[in-house]
C-alpha cells in the first residue's frame, strides 16, 4: 500500500499522539498519510464525523483510531468510498479493532508489504421512509437498525413482514434488525443468535417480548424486511423511535413503515491477525 488516511477524535490528546506518531512512520517508509478529524460535521439530519471530500484520490487505507463506535462510524462514512479500513484500538472492548496499540509498529509494515486479507461485512440500509435526497446521506448501518418505544413506558406493536409476507407480530420494547456484524452487539444482549461474520444472513430480534414464545428469526440477505407500527390499544397511538448504529434516525407512529435491505455497498475491514472469530469472541466476549 502506497496511500493512507487516519481518522481519529481529535478531542483525545492520546489518539492525537498516536496518529502522529503513525503519520511519521508511514512518510519515513516513503509512503503517504494525512490525518482526518472525526467529528460531528453536523446536528442536523444523518450525522457524519468524518469530511470525506479530503481524503485524496486513491487512497488505498483508512487507519481509524478509536473503539468499536468509532469503527462503525467510520464505516457510514465511508460507505461510498470503497476504501478498506483497520481499527487501532484506543477503546475499551475493540471487538471489531484489528491492532491492539503495542503492535502499531508490526501492522504498519505488514500493510506497507500487502500482508493482509479483507473481510467483506455486508450492511442494512433502511430504503423508504428515512431515505435522504442525498443518496450519501441515506439511513445505513454496519451493525444494527433499531425500532424501539418513545415516550411511553407502555409496549409497542411491531409487525414484520419478509419479502411482504407477515412473518410475525411482536408486543415488545421493541425489534432489532442485525448483521452479522452487530450480532455480538445489542442482539446478543436481547437473547439473539451470534452469527460468524461472513454469513450472509440478517436477524430480527425482539426486545423484552410480551411472550414467551417470541424469538430471533435469521432470514437471507437478499430478503426485504419491512416493520410496520401497529397499535397496542385502544386508544392512543404507538410512538417509536429509530437508530442506525446507535444514532437516531427519526420517530414513527402507528401506521408508520420502514423497510430495510442489505446494500450493495459493504464494509470492507483489513485482517492481520491469525486469531480466528470464535477465539476473539471467546477472548473480548
Amino acid at each position: 500500500m502506497e496511500k493512507f488516511c487516519i481518522i481519529t477524535n481529535s478531542d483525545k490528546i492520546a489518539n492525537h499522539d498516536i496518529a502522529n506518531y503513525i503519520m511519521k512512520y508511514i512518510n519515513n517508509r516513503g509512503r503517504q498519510c494525512i490525518i482526518l478529524e472525526n467529528r460531528l460535521l453536523s446536528k442536523t439530519g444523518t450525522r457524519h464525523f468524518t469530511d470525506i471530500s479530503k481524503i485524496p484520490e486513491n487512497t488505498e487505507c483508512a487507519i481509524v483510531l478509536g473503539g468499536d463506535g468509532t469503527m462503525i462510524q467510520a464505516a457510514i462514512d465511508l460507505v461510498h468510498k470503497d476504501i478498506p479500513i483497520i481499527g487501532v484500538n484506543t477503546g475499551n472492548l475493540g471487538f471489531l479493532t484489528e491492532v491492539e496499540q503495542q503492535n502499531i509498529n508490526i501492522a504498519l509494515e505488514r500493510l506497507i508489504n500487502n500482508d493482509f486479507t479483507i473481510e467483506n461485512r455486508i450492511m442494512l440500509k433502511e430504503i423508504s421512509h428515512f431515505e435522504q435526497p442525498n443518496n450519501c446521506s441515506s439511513c445505513y448501518a454496519l451493525n444494527d437498525i433499531v425500532v424501539s418505544k418513545r415516550g411511553s413506558i407502555r409496549l409497542i406493536t411491531v409487525k414484520v413482514y419478509v419479502n411482504d409476507e407477515l412473518a410475525d407480530i411482536y408486543r415488545a420494547d421493541g425489534v432489532i434488525i442485525s448483521t452479522p456484524t452487530g450480532s455480538t452487539g445489542y442482539n446478543l444482549s436481547a437473547g439473539g443468535p451470534v452469527l460468524v461474520p461472513y454469513v450472509k444472513a440478517i436477524i430480527v430480534t425482539p426486545i423484552c417480548p410480551h411472550s414467551l414464545n417470541k424469538r430471533s428469526l435469521i432470514v437471507d440477505a437478499s430478503d426485504k424486511i419491512t416493520l410496520k407500527i401497529g397499535q397496542t390499544k385502544d386508544e392512543g397511538k404507538d410512538l417509536a423511535v429509530v437508530a442506525a448504529d446507535g444514532r437516531d434516525a427519526g420517530e414513527l407512529s402507528t401506521g408508520d413503515k420502514i423497510i430495510i435491505e442489505v446494500p450493495n455497498s459493504v464494509t470492507k475491514i483489513i485482517k492481520l491477525s491469525e486469531i480466528g472469530f470464535y477465539q476473539r469472541m471467546r477472548r473480548k466476549l
